[in-house]
């Protein structure tokens, strides 16, 4: 790859670490709680609420069969509305944003449904109330658990974010879409590649060394 490269190919990296961090992050504050009453409001669990949990549940299976290229198409109009232009970085963390939420919320559905219900009956025989049981029961027995799950979320949103480039949302995808196929330089596209399988292998070595240091089993 020749030296008037490097500087574009780092601003792309930039471009993909930012876009991936914040989504990442915003997808955690949302989809956990997602997940938490995805689980509570079930049928015969502690904050019981039918309605709800099949509307949720619902909202989540739908946003989740839609493909990422067409979800971000989509929602031109929304992420027009709530960043004031539907291209580049900032623009494509809204729907990376949309399709990760409720990709972790039920990752964390999952991950708490693992819990043996029996610690749930023991601590409300005790006297907890549901609140205090999310926080001092279903949360820390299933932290390792939602960490997978959350570098899961993070590894595809680099995907992801791979495709954001097609519709001008910056990061790697663009460079390697607009030199690396449009201008035909094979190099470029290697180097995009090779920067995306280091960013997967170190995202997924973090997430393993973490969950392991806070898994109590």
């Amino acid at each position: 790859m020749s030296p008037q490269m490097i500087d574009p190919l780092l601003l792309s990296l930039w471009q993909t670490i930012h876009m991936v961090v914040v989504s990442a992050s915003i997808a955690a504050v949302l989809g956990i709680p997602l997940g938490v009453i995805l689980l509570t409001t079930a049928k015969g669990h502690i904050l019981e609420n039918v309605p709800l949990n099949r509307v949720l549940g619902t909202i989540v299976n739908a946003t989740r069969s839609v493909p990422f290229i067409i979800l971000m198409v989509a929602i031109i109009p929304l992420t027009r509305l709530l960043v004031g232009t539907s291209i580049g970085t900032t623009a494509a963390i809204v729907p990376l944003s949309i399709a990760a939420i409720p990709f972790v919320g039920r990752l964390v559905e999952a991950s708490l449904k693992e819990i043996d219900y029996g610690l749930i009956e023991a601590a409300l025989a005790m006297g907890a109330s549901p609140f205090q049981i999310i926080r001092k029961v279903l949360l820390p027995e299933s932290l390792a658990t939602i960490i997978s799950g959350l570098t899961i979320t993070t590894i595809t949103l680099i995907g992801f974010s791979a495709m954001a480039g097609v519709i001008g949302g910056g990061g790697l995808g663009d460079l390697a879409i607009r030199y690396g196929y449009q201008r035909f330089q094979a190099d470029v596209m290697l180097a995009t590649v090779i920067v995306l399988l280091i960013m997967v292998q170190l995202v997924q070595s973090m997430g393993n060394y973490i969950a392991r240091r806070v898994n109590k089993k």
